[in-house]
């Protein structure tokens, strides 16, 4: 292209000088005179000379309403709504100068300078080099994409990497969304500020911690990472802990950044009373998966602290591990498993965490696709509470269930438990068909027997005990013109238990090594959905039947019992074909189940649904009648020809409150023998969850008194940041608190600050109150700081 030809009609529309101009840069449009001296091959020379100067691979934008150039001075000024493009760099002003002599970039009139990272800076003056990369700006305002914000009288840049603000501020701002200009609650103000991009850090020298424009902390230096890092080698921020036992300390952490793909944090925290207890956290992400490591430990310098409990010991810690790993898009495998000194560690020290460690260690490998999984798990149990030398006076009371000494000996060791299940593609002889496959090993050291009612039962048995079980399942669906539902359906299931008790106390268990069991089943299911509709909406009533036949249940009483203790009979359960809750028992003999299904729905979005039914033994030995080594049937409610009433009730507004009821009644009578109520709503800032609990009298599993609790919790946002909350567990019967906490928050984009006391008398049969003061301080991109009071009486 000639020059010529490039420069032809510039003086109102000039939208291309050539790719070399200005070094590189294009202009585009000018909407006004370009005002020059002398000849079009003159600025031909001058855009020429220029380009040199920046690199040429790099197009240059600009657009302004005038264009001028000083042959005296070697200057070319654009004005008026100027913006400039260079290398990803925006600037916007009022005024630019390009000085050809000094190759600088001058702009002036607010200036606003967008980089390619997303930075925006805005002043009034700018003064750059000729490639935007470095410069000196005063009265300067600096927003990040991590909306942070840098404030100072002036600034410089070098190399492209490091900026210097003196008398500068750091702090955060909102959101678009939010409230614009609102002015943040904290800031630091600093002498000087160094943000270095390369290193990805900031420096702050004289620097002092401001609330509401007050200073509160005085910091002759800090460094702390820049907000677009995650991960940077460096003190984190201490946090308090003072308890009655451990005195008052300060953990400081120390985050190590090794590499990518693994990091390490050490923890020191210096006890008044019990010494520096040590921490380190480790954790690894590899190409298959993930792990972690945390150890925690101490020397105790006051065990007497502790009193009688598992804390009084010298040397006390804890390990706890997790790791998680894909062996294909199937198939996975890992760990969460915890080991500490004694019961009481992890409470005793709850100002920290020692990461996933809990009372219950596992192993698993699972694998799962469209129509199987397979989970195969073992377990450990470590219990928190404390055994119990000789049952307190206090204790005696009706309705308590001693649990006696030697408690980590009666918790099992699972070695392991294996689930399967199976759905067959294609149908068989019209049906589903589908497999469930059940396998159970476990180990445990002392027998668990509590007397109830001057009758010693049993809820574990010393020794070793496996079962493997096998259940296929067939069912289909007919739906006739009336629509009426009829499924037909058919199982099998077979045990086999290998029996290797130790204790010989145990009389009823049967001293073969080896049983067999078989439960068949055939039954079939009826359901007639009755659509009613009328206008603002529908109701649908559905009589409900079903009937099982099968022989019964064989071996019953001479089998332990670990996966079937807990038997909750309510509407949920009502057409389950097995009532028990795993796989030790079978129910057996001819039952029949009846409900009453209804529901309304109105084109308001109010739904509402209920349910009524009764399950009646109808041949055969009733399985709930007849107890096994626990003998945990007797209340459930089944244990009659006919069987309590369940029913449940649920209410949805699709506003915001939802309410539901589950109960059972007694089968003649009718009086409530158990039941819960629970309520959710959200009404203008107040959001709240209620329920309450009723369980009466069963003195077959040691429950000699009625049990009536009720369980809250609410929020209440008081302003746009401030909630008030709080919880609380109440006994209606010993009119006893037994959890309750109360608290308030508040939160912004930049700021987060939370103060909650709570009371937990729920150890150790209430022996014991746990009371926990905590306060979280948080500062985005500063980092989070807590102060955690503990103490138990």
């Amino acid at each position: 292209m000639c020059r010529g030809a490039a420069l032809r009609g510039v003086s109102l529309a000039a939208r291309l000088l050539r790719s070399t101009a200005l070094a590189g840069l294009v202009l585009g449009t000018v909407t006004a005179p370009l005002l020059l001296p002398q000849g079009v091959a003159a600025q031909s020379d001058l855009v020429d000379s220029l380009g040199a100067r920046v690199d040429e691979k790099e197009p240059l934008l600009l657009e302004a309403d005038e264009l001028r150039y000083d042959f005296k001075r070697d200057r070319i000024s654009a004005l008026g709504n100027v913006q400039i493009y260079y290398g990803g760099n925006t600037v916007e002003a009022k005024r630019v100068v390009f000085d050809r002599r000094n190759n600088r970039l001058r702009a002036e009139g607010d200036v606003r300078m967008t980089e390619p990272d997303g930075n925006v800076l805005y002043a009034q003056e700018l003064d750059l080099s000729e490639d935007l990369r470095d410069g000196f700006a005063s009265a300067l305002q600096l927003d990040t994409p991590e909306r942070t914000r840098f404030i100072a009288e002036s600034a410089k840049r070098e190399d492209g990497n490091r900026t210097t603000f003196e008398n500068g501020v750091y702090t955060v701002y909102t959101r678009p969304t939010n409230p614009p200009g609102k002015p943040p609650l904290w800031n630091v103000r600093a002498t000087t500020i160094v943000h270095d991009q390369q290193e990805k850090s900031i420096e702050f020298s004289d620097a002092a911690l401001e609330f509401f424009g007050k200073p509160l902390v005085y910091l002759p230096y800090l460094t702390m990472p820049d907000p677009t890092v995650k991960r940077k080698t460096g003190f984190l921020i201490p946090t308090l802990a003072i308890g009655d036992r451990i005195g008052a300390g300060v953990r400081i952490p120390y985050y190590i950044a090794l590499d990518p793909t693994y990091d390490l944090l050490l923890s020191a925290t210096p006890l008044s009373k019990q010494g520096v207890l040590a921490q380190a956290d480790w954790r690894q992400k590899l190409a298959n998966g993930e792990y972690s490591v945390h150890l925690g430990g101490l020397m105790q310098a006051q065990p007497g602290e502790f009193g009688t409990s598992s804390g009084n010991r010298r040397f006390r810690g804890v390990i706890a591990s997790t790791g998680t790993f894909d062996i294909n898009d199937r198939w996975q495998w890992g760990w969460d498993a915890s080991f500490r000194s004694d019961r009481a560690f992890l409470q005793d020290y709850k100002f920290t965490r020692f990461g996933n460690a809990s009372d219950v260690s596992k192993i698993f490998l699972t694998g799962q696709s469209e129509r199987n999984r397979f989970d195969l798990r073992a377990y450990a149990f470590r219990i928190s509470q404390e055994d119990y030398a000789a049952t307190p006076a206090s204790l005696n009371a009706p309705g308590f269930l001693p649990v006696g000494s030697g408690l980590q000996d009666k918790q099992p060791l699972v070695h392991p438990v294996l689930d399967y299940n199976y759905i067959f593609e294609d149908p068989i002889a019209g049906g589903e068909l589908s497999l469930t496959g059940n396998w159970t090993s476990l180990t445990r050291d002392q027998t668990d027997a509590v007397q109830i009612g001057g009758v010693t039962r049993f809820r574990g048995v010393e020794g070793t005990f496996t079962r493997t079980s096998l259940q296929a399942d067939w069912r289909t669906t007919v739906i006739d013109p009336l629509g009426q539902m009829f499924t037909p359906f058919a199982y099998v299931k077979g045990d086999l238990f290998f029996l290797a008790s130790a204790d010989k106390n145990v009389a009823a268990l049967t001293d073969e090594s080896v049983v067999g069991r078989i439960m068949p089943a055939v039954g079939l299911e009826y359901r007639f959905p009755i659509l009613a509709t009328f206008e603002g909406g529908n109701q649908i009533f559905e009589p409900m039947a079903q009937i099982i036949v099968r022989p019964n249940e064989g071996r019953i009483g001479e089998l332990p019992n670990e996966d079937a203790q807990s038997i909750v009979f309510d509407s949920t359960t009502l057409f389950e074909y097995d009532k028990f809750s795993g796989f030790d028992r079978s129910e057996g003999g001819t039952r029949a189940n009846l409900g009453l299904k209804y529901s309304l729905q109105l084109d308001n979005g109010i739904n509402v649904s209920a349910l009524i039914g009764r399950s009646f033994h109808l041949a055969g030995t009733n399985s709930f009648s007849q107890a096994d080594i626990l003998d945990a049937t007797s209340s459930s409610g089944l244990e009659t020809g006919a069987s309590d009433y369940v029913g449940s009730l649920y209410f949805d507004s699709r506003q915001g409150f939802r309410i539901g009821a589950q109960a059972r009644f007694d089968g003649e009578s009718f009086a409530v023998q158990r039941g819960q109520i629970e309520a959710t709503g959200i009404y203008g800032p107040l959001t709240g969850n209620l329920a309450y609990a009723y369980l009466s009298p069963q003195p077959s599993i040691g429950i000699e008194t009625l049990r009536q609790e009720v369980i809250g919790s609410a929020s209440l946002r008081l302003q746009e940041n401030w909630r008030l909350f709080g919880s609380v567990r109440y006994d209606l019967e010993s009119n006893n608190t037994v959890r309750d906490s109360l608290g308030f928050g508040y939160d912004d984009e930049g700021f987060s600050l939370s103060l909650a006391y709570s009371e937990d008398r729920s150890r150790n049969n209430g022996q014991t109150t746990d009371r926990l003061l905590f306060l979280r301080l948080g500062l985005r991109t500063l980092g989070d700081t807590q102060l955690s009071t503990g103490g138990g009486s």
